[in-house]
């Protein structure tokens, strides 16, 4: 009975050292100086508190250094992160985060494979209190998110067409092919890099300046689902057959890096050489792209620093774990169909061959070692 008793006491006191602790912590990390001191302020600033954070696949180079960033982030914190991929698979990432709520995380991020299939889920998490991220993908329909962290997913589709109309070369004159690659039709990102897009490469198809011999401009018709690589390979191959089979396809207008990927296979499996290969874009500046990008194979990419967004989203998770106000500058684009949602965007780059040294080895992203390779 004693060593019972004693057993409680000693639970109650510890309880009482967790709390102290989580009190304390901000002004004991911030104090910190020496790095051979900083496990114990960063175990204290995180109070004991579990992030959990739901990606979609590791399949992706970005996912991989998304997830990678953030979780090296919050740890410094002093959080416990519960970081998986559910490899594009829907119901997987649905099981993931039923089992992150039952095992009492206190914040979820999520970049949803498909916002829609996670309703209930999420509503799931607002019963039991728990605050809702959402990062890089909008969730849609739900009014159990709290905030989003992006990168302004309009000004992407925005720089890739002013990259087009600029680099192109189209005129009435001398119209110039060309055939669109977009995302997958269940994340709204690829609805609005689509919108982004279309303003600007618009006035060109009006005019005739640009010609797209498929017809397929309509997102519907060129949405490739989940982004897969190989969806986007194959739809080229189709393409180049029934369309391009006496006359070359100038520019292939893709949203993603590993839909150029696709659409480069199937370019070479055309016979395209480059004396004849088109222009191609894409998003992510992946390193594979970047060294496309000075081979010539790939003509440019967005970069999107995750290391930016990932710092933006973790001063989110402070900030709700907290109980403070986290930096927003959007509270007007993103209504997700239940509510708006306040955001914060970081600023997409768009890189190619003149300033990749600049943007992407000058910021410390990839060295030269690495494109060198």
């Amino acid at each position: 009975m004693k060593k019972k008793v004693l057993a409680a006491l000693m639970a109650v006191a510890m309880v009482a050292l967790t709390a102290c602790g989580g009190a304390a912590a901000p002004a004991a990390a911030a104090g910190s100086g020496d790095s051979g001191d900083a496990a114990a302020p960063a175990a204290a600033a995180g109070g004991g508190k579990k992030v959990a954070v739901a990606m979609p696949t590791q399949s992706s180079e970005r996912w991989m250094h998304d997830g990678a960033n953030m979780k090296a982030q919050l740890e410094e914190l002093g959080y416990t992160v519960d970081l998986q991929y559910a490899e594009d698979d829907v119901q997987a990432q649905v099981s993931q985060i039923e089992n992150m709520i039952a095992a009492g995380a206190n914040c979820l991020v999520i970049a949803a494979i498909d916002s829609d299939a996670l309703v209930n889920v999420e509503a799931q998490a607002k019963a039991a209190g728990i605050p809702v991220i959402a990062y890089d993908r909008l969730l849609m329909n739900t009014d159990a998110v709290s905030y989003y962290a992006t990168f302004d997913n309009k000004g992407v589709g925005t720089k890739i067409g002013e990259y087009i109309v600029k680099n192109c070369g189209a005129t009435k004159d001398d119209p110039k092919t060309i055939e669109l690659f977009m995302g997958s039709p269940d994340d709204n990102n690829a609805h609005m890099l689509y919108a982004g897009l279309m303003e600007q490469i618009q006035p060109l198809l009006d005019d005739g300046s640009l010609i797209c011999k498929s017809g397929q401009i309509d997102f519907d018709s060129n949405n490739t689902l989940r982004w897969d690589q190989q969806t986007a390979m194959k739809r080229c191959e189709d393409i180049l057959t029934r369309y391009y089979a006496d006359e070359d396809l100038d520019i292939c207008a893709c949203a993603y890096d590993g839909l150029s990927y696709g659409c480069m296979s199937a370019l070479e499996g055309a016979g395209y050489t480059d004396a004849n290969w088109p222009m191609i874009t894409g998003q992510d500046a992946e390193l594979m792209a970047t060294k496309h990008i000075i081979s010539g194979k790939q003509t440019m990419s967005i970069y999107k620093d995750t290391r930016l967004l990932a710092s933006k989203c973790v001063t989110m998770v402070q900030a709700v774990l907290e109980g403070s106000e986290p930096e927003i500058n959007d509270t007007e684009q993103y209504n997700n169909g239940k509510i708006v949602v306040p955001s914060y965007l970081c600023e997409p780059v768009a890189v190619d061959k003149n300033n990749y040294k600049e943007v992407i080895i000058g910021g410390g992203y990839y060295t030269e070692e690495q494109l060198a390779e």
